[in-house]
C-alpha cells in the first residue's frame, strides 16, 4: 500500500488507521476527503472549515487533503451501477472519486496501490425516487 485515502465524518477512520499505518510505513501518503461545500448530499461527511470538528480528529495527520463535490459523487453512484454492477452509497462514490483524482506524481504508477474505504453499500438507496433524482 502506498496511498490510504478516506473521507471525514466523525474522521476516526481517518484518523485511527492514518495513525496505524504511519507508525508501520512513514511513507505511506495519507489523503483526507471531505466534502467541497458546507451544504452537500454526502451522508455522514463532514466539511470541516464549517462543521463543529470532532474532538478526535487531527488535522496534522493528512498528507494532502482534497474535496469531492456532491453532484460528482451521485453521477458516480448511477454511473457505477449501470457500468460496473456496483451498489454504492453516494459516500462511497465519493470516496471512489476521490481516489480516481489523486495526482500519481509521487509514486510510479505502476507501483502505486490506493486504499479507500467505503463507509456504507447502496442498500439504503434502492428507492425508486433516488434513482430518478440522479
Amino acid at each position: 500500500m502506498t496511498h490510504f485515502v478516506a473521507g471525514l465524518g466523525t474522521s476516526g477512520t481517518f484518523v485511527g488507521t492514518t495513525r496505524r499505518l504511519k507508525e508501520l510505513n512513514p511513507a505511506i501518503r495519507c489523503i483526507s476527503l471531505q466534502p467541497d461545500a458546507a451544504f452537500h448530499g454526502l451522508e455522514g461527511w463532514k466539511h470541516m472549515p464549517t462543521a463543529i470538528v470532532p474532538e478526535i480528529y487531527d488535522a496534522t495527520l493528512a498528507d494532502s487533503n482534497l474535496t469531492v463535490k456532491t453532484e460528482d459523487a451521485y453521477r458516480l453512484v448511477k454511473r457505477a451501477a449501470r457500468e460496473e454492477g456496483l451498489l454504492l452509497s453516494p459516500s462511497a462514490a465519493a470516496a471512489l472519486d476521490g481516489v480516481s483524482r489523486l495526482p500519481h506524481r509521487s509514486t510510479p504508477a505502476e507501483h502505486a496501490v490506493f486504499v479507500t474505504i467505503f463507509p456504507d453499500s447502496g442498500t439504503k438507496y434502492l428507492s425508486e425516487r433516488f434513482w430518478n433524482e440522479l
